[in-house]
């Protein structure tokens, strides 16, 4: 039997469908979003939950024309199925095939790319007022989560809207989570209004009464007065109204004809900004998501490998778990990602000093740096994407008072199929930029416990980044140590070129080592571990009597460690040495697994391999050489 889904190419074909339609349809997108993030990975319960609010969207708004702005974009994946890229939904969050988020040059029905929280407000004001600014009259819709909401950005754009009185509807996507459960002072008001349904109640009979009577309509009108201080008793709703929206809801979020009524009313609307508060199940219509959201909130994509390695996150947690027994003054700070950091089993044992501060980046920080002034040992949890949303903190905050705080950055380097708005290819570029700021990167995850362990003993800032996934798999040391700041370690030695790695890139620069000595080709590879400052001792060593380096690092080239290792050998005098970098281009890294884009960009051992034979062709190793002298 067809399914009513594959007749649906654009949101004009939602326009004539049926009450019954238009459930048979939801149940078809739900039924393909399992299919397809069961075997991709992606965001499955956070897409579950908006079916019937994407389906009204575009069946009360005319997109392309009108503009709908998703915040983060996680949950655009029925509203890609309405919108024309149904054939080509089983490549998403592959390589090269959809994203998994907003994408400005995938479709025309995405007015705005997003990958990271709290932006669609600010966003969908400046295609308001460009609107206004044209003479135009389209309308502008932005659908947040209570979670975004949270956002400083986006209160600094409600205010604002609310300020300007522009015509914008906003639509507030309420679950109760984030990625984990919704925090703050913010999130409790929404709660309450959330399950409190007496005003609701009210207002329904209340204007069934009312208008039945002659003017009825009229004396509807002059109640809202009362009808704005009964809310006020009953529900926390008025700070939407202050801040200068007129309020609608809470609307049930999966009764597509109530949605399409307020919608249709905030869009015809044009005296003020509309607020329109929808109530949603994160995980809607599948059991196992909506038992389990958190966990249903990310889907990882179908793997054949069954190796029990722990992930870098996981050892990280350990540690930090591990720390905080033996060190009262250790806190730990997540905005609105403990369960991605691992921070839970932390925070299960030590509920008082793991702070979950929500999609609060900049805060995140600036409250640590806070914390270590007191003597507090604040260890701040973040993803390398997420982290560049508090540079500014970081510098002014933190560095330039020379503060205590460990930044432990997740997901360094190349992540996968979330793709380019959440590659982490920029930190050590600009984190190096920093002065007081140790930035190193671990080997492997048994080095990553040693790190921490050297930052919590350490009076500095510093940054400690590892990738995301399983580690080598090497076994755990049993007892902790510090690893002296700045210092690098030989872990192989030749002749012909002296490999210097870092991080993650470590493992394979080691294997390429291996392979190049089947080529008669001998190396030195070392463990930088340090980004900044660098083994500079260790490094000018190696160029003293090895004149060809190659930098190996999970970043950007730009600015990053191979860049600090030219500008190392340039100060000291030593332009006989010829330094290649392998690295990420000037470009933004599109989705895919890790092990495609490292081979794609030549970070894995094969691709070190032959930039080296590639980067040097008329190196003549010197084993060869040995080997000559001994014949002749």
């Amino acid at each position: 039997m067809p399914r009513l889904l594959d007749k649906i190419d654009s949101p004009t074909d939602l326009k004539g469908l049926t009450e019954q339609e238009l459930k048979q349809l939801a149940s078809e997108v739900r039924q393909e979003l399992v299919a397809v993030v069961s075997a991709n990975g992606g965001h499955l319960a956070s897409n579950l939950g908006v079916v019937e609010l994407t389906i009204a969207l575009h069946r009360v708004f005319d997109s392309p024309r009108d503009k709908i702005v998703w915040d983060v974009g996680h949950q655009t994946y029925a509203h890609k199925l309405l919108t024309g890229r149904r054939q080509s939904f089983a490549s998403l969050r592959q390589y090269g095939g959809l994203s998994g988020f907003t994408s400005r040059s995938e479709s025309q029905h995405d007015p705005f790319g997003a990958g990271h929280a709290s932006t669609s407000v600010s966003a969908a004001l400046g295609m308001a007022i460009a609107r206004d600014l044209s003479g135009d009259d389209y309308h502008v819709v932005a659908v947040i989560g209570d979670g975004a909401i949270t956002g400083g950005m986006a209160l600094e754009a409600l205010n604002q809207v609310g300020h300007l009185g522009s015509r914008l509807i906003v639509v507030l996507n309420d679950n109760g989570m984030s990625i984990s459960p919704t925090v703050g002072a913010l999130a409790k008001l929404l709660s309450k209004v959330r399950f409190d349904r007496r005003y609701r109640r009210v207002q329904e009979k209340g204007e069934r009464l009312i208008t039945a009577l002659p003017l009825g309509s009229r004396l509807w009108q002059t109640s809202q007065r009362a009808r704005s201080s009964l809310k006020g008793l009953l529900m926390p709703t008025m700070v939407w109204e202050e801040l200068g929206f007129t309020y609608m809801g809470p609307i049930d979020g999966h009764n597509t004809r109530e949605l399409e009524i307020a919608l249709a009313q905030a869009r015809d609307y044009r005296l003020k900004p509309t607020f329109v508060h929808v109530i949603t199940t994160k995980g809607k219509g599948y059991l196992p998501a909506e038992g389990d959201a958190v966990y249903f909130h990310g889907v990882p994509p179908k793997r054949t490998s069954t190796k029990a390695i722990p992930t870098y996150s996981e050892v990280f947690a350990q540690t930090v778990l591990r720390l905080a027994r033996e060190n009262p003054k250790l806190v730990a700070i997540t905005p609105a990602m403990p369960e991605g950091n691992c921070l839970s089993i932390v925070e299960a044992e030590f509920p008082q000093r793991v702070f979950d501060v929500g999609i609060c980046e900049q805060h995140a920080v600036t409250f640590a740096a806070g914390l270590a002034t007191q003597g507090f040992i604040p260890i701040v949890a973040i993803y390398s994407t997420f982290l560049q949303r508090a540079l500014d903190q970081i510098i002014h905050d933190v560095c330039l008072q020379d503060l205590p705080v460990i930044f432990a950055i997740d997901r360094g380097g190349i992540v996968g199929e979330d793709g380019e708005t959440h590659q982490g290819t920029f930190d050590i570029s600009y984190l190096t930029l920093i002065p007081n700021l140790i930035v190193a990167a671990p080997k492997d995850e048994n080095e990553l416990q040693h790190l921490l362990y050297t930052a919590v003993k350490s009076d500095h800032p510093i940054a400690i980044r590892y990738p995301r996934g399983s580690g080598v798999g090497v076994e755990l040391d049993t007892e902790l140590h510090p690893i002296p700041i700045g210092k690098g370690e030989i872990l192989r030695d030749g002749e012909d070129v002296a490999i210097l790695a870092i991080g993650v890139m470590v493992a394979p620069a080691f294997e390429a080592a291996r392979e190049l000595a089947a080529k008669g080709i001998e190396s030195t590879v070392v463990n930088a571990r340090f980004a900044k400052p660098l083994d500079s001792k260790l490094i000018i060593g190696l160029a003293s009597r090895i004149k060809r380096i190659v930098t190996v690092e999970e970043n950007a080239l730009s600015g990053g460690f191979g860049s600090s290792v030219v500008d190392l050998l340039q100060k000291s005098g030593m332009s006989d040495v010829q330094v290649k970098s392998i690295g990420l281009p000037d470009k933004f890294i599109k989705q895919g697994a890790q092990a495609t884009l490292r081979s794609e960009y030549g970070l894995d051992a094969n691709g070190i391999v032959q930039q080296v034979l590639t980067l040097f062709p008329n190196l003549e190793p010197n084993s060869l050489l040995k080997v000559k002298s001994r014949e002749s």
